[in-house]
């Protein structure tokens, strides 16, 4: 099983936080990966938030063929952050040429378009990059996506984040998901490594979707061209949730129903009833098999855990006004919060939808099977 930990703060932290969580994890992952996605940037970030990142890795040719590209369509570098590399004796990290995380001017002709508009730029840009260091692997693109940065590489995640220097030259940040991975049914291939990302949606997840086949023949079949890739059975999960909220529109608690549908004699005790039961007519193809456990952020800074109708994969919720966390553990979450009130700890069933808007004030519980929704405050 792989281990996951997100955390949602009022202030500004480091992701090494979450890295030193995963490391009392350690027994549930296997060094095969870190992925981390960091949202709500601070330091320089916080004075840039208008302006797409891009996060990448590349050779030295690919480095170069990058900033032609970028170049010939009209960005303007802004900023680049520099990782601050620490490579010691001993460290089972296959270093890469060049590590990028950089933000970007927008065209001169793009700086007036509608968001929409910049929003399909961006992912085409970086579908581009992605396609263009595929054959080769001279370019691996994460994210393009203003105040999103996706780091990614193999390896312990402790020594990872001491590669990067994050211990040293964080990039501070309100939202940081972190997945310390298990290799289990793929090779090791950083496309492969958790969480994933797609205009401003992002998840990760413990378990395996044995429902991933028809699920991404059923996504492909859409005619977006960023529904690619699926180095991962749980890549899946991002796109439903891209699709179910930025293409159909529906509101965030129908993942859950969309995911894991409702028997039809479960639906009864719905208000909404007549609406989820259209729902899981429609979108039967997304319906997922675990075990799963999935940890998401919706495009407004919302990250919430769901899990699949088995229930059969670990997740707790808890902390304090102003920094909560998610995470497959409970020796995780006292890891990064250890002064929460235990009681309020939330180990979310198979009807729950656990959500924690951005400032972390309080905590969400959506019940599926009545519609129901329960806080818990954390003052």
């Amino acid at each position: 099983m792989c281990r996951l930990c997100a955390l949602v703060s009022s202030e500004y932290f480091s992701p090494m936080e979450n890295i030193l969580s995963l490391e009392t994890m350690k027994e549930g992952h296997d060094g095969s990966g870190l992925g981390l996605i960091l949202r709500d940037l601070g330091g320089t970030f916080e004075e840039l938030k208008e302006y797409p990142i891009l996060s990448a890795i590349a050779t030295n040719k690919g480095y170069y063929e990058v900033d032609d590209y970028m170049v010939a369509k009209g960005f303007r570098t802004k900023f680049m952050w520099e990782p601050a590399l620490n490579f010691r004796p001993g460290m089972k990290i296959q270093k890469r040429d060049r590590y990028i995380v950089k933000a970007f001017d927008y065209p001169d002709w793009a700086k007036e378009k509608p968001w929409a508009e910049k929003a399909k730029l961006l992912t085409q840009t970086r579908l581009d990059l992605r396609h263009m260091g595929e054959r080769d692997e001279s370019v691996y693109a994460f994210s393009f996506w203003p105040d999103v940065v996706t780091l990614k590489e193999v390896g312990d995640p402790l020594e990872v984040g001491e590669f990067f220097g994050l211990d040293k030259k964080p990039i501070p940040a309100k939202i940081v998901f972190a997945q310390g991975r298990q290799n289990t049914n793929y090779a090791i291939n950083l496309y492969a490594c958790h969480p994933f990302f797609i205009q401003g949606f992002a998840s990760m997840t413990n378990g395996e979707n044995t429902a991933f086949v028809p699920i991404r023949e059923y996504l492909m079949s859409r005619g977006n061209p960023a529904y690619i890739g699926y180095n991962s059975d749980s890549e899946v999960f991002t796109h439903i949730l891209h699709y179910e909220r930025s293409v159909l529109g529906y509101p965030l608690k129908y993942y859950k129903d969309v995911i894991t549908p409702l028997k039809d004699e479960e639906m009864e005790r719905r208000k909404d009833r007549e609406a989820i039961r259209l729902l899981k007519r429609s979108l039967r193809l997304l319906t997922i098999d675990g075990p799963n456990c999935v940890i998401g952020c919706d495009h407004d800074g919302t990250v919430f855990m769901v899990h699949d109708s088995k229930k059969l994969r670990p997740g707790v919720v808890g902390g304090v006004k102003g920094k909560v966390g998610l995470m497959s553990e409970v020796c995780g979450l006292t890891s990064a919060v250890p002064d929460r009130d235990l009681s309020k700890d939330v180990f979310p069933m198979k009807y729950d939808l656990v959500l924690v808007k951005p400032g972390a004030e309080e905590i969400e519980v959506w019940n599926q099977l009545d519609g129901s929704t329960s806080t818990i405050s954390l003052a």
